[in-house]
């Protein structure tokens, strides 16, 4: 079953919205004079010395972030004053340039922050983003929100500007008018005090989202609970509840999806019951962990934000720059998937609950059953076991002979480990990317392993964003939330984790070969629903011939996974469909239903609200809850995926629509891969996306190849 965890990392703190898990704006070229000697020793008050700007996490320390906040704050706002109240004609150079490179230390600093916050917190961390959310968000609104500088972009000729310098110029005005700069002085007011309360209460959600899920674990007495774990896996749990201080016991962790990987295997019911629940209540206990007067709040907060806009919802608002462009298309794609999704599974139920009848189980199939009959009805019709694929799947092997290996077979890039570079935590590992004529890329960051600081999921982010204007080439990481091994034990991965890695690459892609003069329009800083079609498109090359022979090696015998197994998994590769697509449509429509409200009146409590949403839309498989309970959403409570979950199924039509058009026009050739950077993966959000599709592929996108792919449609 393929599993949609990853995000962009966006600011929680809405400081600017694009893959608003968050945009990050980025360093500029000036260096910045400061009298204070405490300050100038700050790393952030100038570039770092390191390649391309990598970040010095062998000297940034928690207490450098505070006065770099404040600094760059003021710094920030004496630029936009500048600018703002010049009394020159406004031009492109002296407005919307200099506007575009303001705030060097506040960007330096938060980029970093923004990461360490979601890879590898703390509790100082966590309570210096809940006091800076809200500043960061009045800063976005004193930018935004004054009038004489959105007069000056206003007043530009735009006919008198050609390439980049119109489309941020255009970028800009609508980020100006989005924000609301049209307002009158008095609803200003009113949607800066809202934005100020949006960004504490979404930085309130994620922390209390991340208490709730390291305060979630199950703590299991007995190992005999656990019987269908690997050992590896049970000396895993073993291991992390020694670390919690629960020496002889055995502790299984929460990932943030609602189902959970171990289900597949336990063979104790009530175990599988006790995980799937402490996965679906985390967040709705009455404790100091509940998020659910939060997201009320939020869902209130965000309408009210949208009528004082003259929009009519949270949605409508949201949709207007992305390639959607309103609810209605966007509830329509979702109608397209949910029917023949609801249907399959259906279907797929009914199979479980005939092997469980067979059985003598004497139960209804339930949520927690799922994944552990869906493993034996796979084995049964195409004789395909998880625990023979995972020997095949060692994570650096995947990454390296298969990742990479793909990487440079269909763009000619190559990467070389760097051990020199400082790290934010020692089981992160650095790279060195060289493009294709052998000239250096790019500095690649990944993190792998699980920890109770870090969020769920996975996602890609910059550390430096590239701009030839500022000289600055990509600085990116990949952060993954695998299982880490007992030490001395190979790091083993399902094919649903290949994916993810494959996935999570896509977006680094995207982000190596942006070639912008600005990084307001670099790389991944595109609309939701175009981002994530470079990540999914991605995880096709992970079953290629070529590809999967070079990196499926048994990490014991070193020999390549026989072509029968092989077969097997690309044989299985419809197989539970219609569950993955309705825990994914359903977690899509309930949010744009939260946020798709026009009327105060139409809220309920959370738990009812949802119940409401999922039984009008015809999601009432029981055994099939949405992939994430509102409770614990993080996309679209703590992230920027907010009315934007249905993202994912729209870059997923642009995937496969496009990769339709690559396998019917030679498949993995270079020809095809440079074909594809120019066209997508270079452009960044410089062109029409609507017009960068039609020109790689010729054509407008059609949902047809998606439906082919996941067995609905033949």
């Amino acid at each position: 079953m393929k599993n949609i965890t990853s995000v962009l990392l966006i600011s929680s703190l809405a400081f600017n919205s694009s893959c608003t898990t968050m945009k990050n704006t980025e360093n500029t070229n000036t260096e910045v004079p400061v009298s204070d000697a405490a300050l100038a020793n700050n790393p952030f008050m100038k570039k770092s010395a390191l390649q391309y700007q990598a970040p010095e996490f062998d000297k940034i320390k928690d207490e450098h972030f505070q006065p770099a906040f404040d600094f760059g704050l003021k710094q920030q706002l004496a630029e936009i004053e500048k600018i703002a109240n010049s009394r020159s004609v406004a031009t492109f150079e002296n407005t919307v340039l200099p506007l575009e490179q303001s705030g060097a230390v506040l960007n330096r600093a938060k980029i970093i922050f923004d990461n360490l916050t979601g890879s590898n917190t703390n509790p100082y961390l966590q309570k210096l983003e809940e006091e800076y959310a809200p500043k960061f968000a009045a800063q976005n609104d004193k930018i935004y929100l004054n009038d004489n500088l959105y007069q000056r972009i206003k007043s530009i000729d735009l006919n008198s500007l050609k390439g980049e310098d119109r489309r941020l110029t255009e970028y800009y005005l609508q980020k100006f008018e989005i924000a609301g700069a049209n307002l009158s002085a008095s609803d200003k007011d009113k949607v800066k005090k809202i934005n100020e309360e949006l960004a504490t209460l979404s930085t309130q959600f994620s922390n209390r989202l991340l208490d709730a899920r390291k305060n979630g674990a199950v703590l299991i007495d007995n190992v005999k609970e656990l019987d269908g774990l690997s050992a590896d896996e049970i000396a895993a749990a073993a291991s992390d509840a020694k670390k919690a201080g629960h020496d002889g016991k055995y502790l299984l962790a929460l990932l943030n999806t609602t189902q959970q990987p171990l289900l597949q295997n336990l063979k104790n019911r009530a175990t599988r019951e006790k995980l799937f629940k402490a996965s679906w209540f985390r967040a709705e206990k009455g404790n100091a962990d509940d998020t659910r007067s939060i997201l009320e709040r939020q869902a209130k907060l965000r309408m009210e934000k949208a009528h004082l806009q003259g929009k009519k919802s949270f949605a409508e608002w949201k949709l207007q720059d992305q390639m959607a462009k309103n609810p209605e298309n966007a509830m329509n794609l979702l109608a397209q998937l949910a029917k023949p999704g609801v249907e399959a599974a259906t279907k797929e139920r009914d199979e479980i609950q005939k092997l469980i009848d067979s059985q003598k189980g004497g139960f209804t199939v339930e949520p927690w059953d799922w994944n552990f009959y869906a493993e034996q009805v796979r084995k049964a019709k195409y004789d395909l076991d998880e625990n023979q694929i995972k020997p095949y799947f060692e994570v650096k092997t995947v990454l390296e002979k298969g990742v990479f290996f793909a990487a440079e077979k269909f763009y000619g890039i190559t990467f070389k480990e760097r051990k020199d570079l400082p790290v934010y935590h020692p089981d992160v590992m650095v790279y060195e990317v060289f493009d294709r004529d052998g000239k250096s890329l790019a500095i690649y960051y990944l993190d792998f392993y699980t920890r109770n600081n870090k969020n769920g999921g996975a996602w890609m982010s910059n550390f430096v964003e590239q701009s030839h204007l500022l000289g600055q080439k990509p600085v990116i990481v990949n952060v993954f939330n695998y299982q880490k091994p007992a030490e001395g034990k190979p790091s083993l991965i399902s094919y649903d984790d290949v994916s993810t890695m494959f996935h999570e690459f896509g977006h680094t892609l995207h982000g190596l070969f942006a070639d912008q003069k600005y990084v307001s329009i670099s790389g991944t800083n595109t609309p939701r629903d175009f981002v994530e079609f470079p990540s999914q498109i991605n995880e096709f090359f992970a079953l290629e011939p070529e590809v999967l022979k070079n990196y499926a090696i048994h990490y014991q015998t070193k020999q390549p996974m026989p072509q029968s197994l092989v077969d097997k998994i690309k044989n299985a590769g419809t197989f539970n469909q219609g569950y993955s697509t309705t825990e994914l449509v359903s977690a899509a429509t309930l949010d744009m239903n939260w946020h798709s409200v026009t009327d105060e009146s139409q809220f309920r409590p959370t738990l009812e609200f949802e119940k409401n949403v999922l039984n009008k839309y015809g999601f009432t498989l029981n055994a099939v809850p949405p992939r994430y309970h509102s409770p614990y959403f993080a996309h679209i409570w703590g992230g920027g995926y907010s009315a934007g979950y249905y993202a994912y199924m729209w870059s997923d039509m642009l995937n496969a629509d496009a990769w339709d058009w690559i396998s019917k026009n030679g498949g993995m050739t270079r020809a095809n891969g440079d074909r594809f950077r120019k066209y997508i993966l270079s452009v960044g959000n410089s062109v029409d996306l609507n017009q960068a599709f039609k020109d790689f592929t010729g054509r407008t996108p059609s949902i047809k190849p998606l439906l082919i792919n996941k067995g609905f449609m033949k």
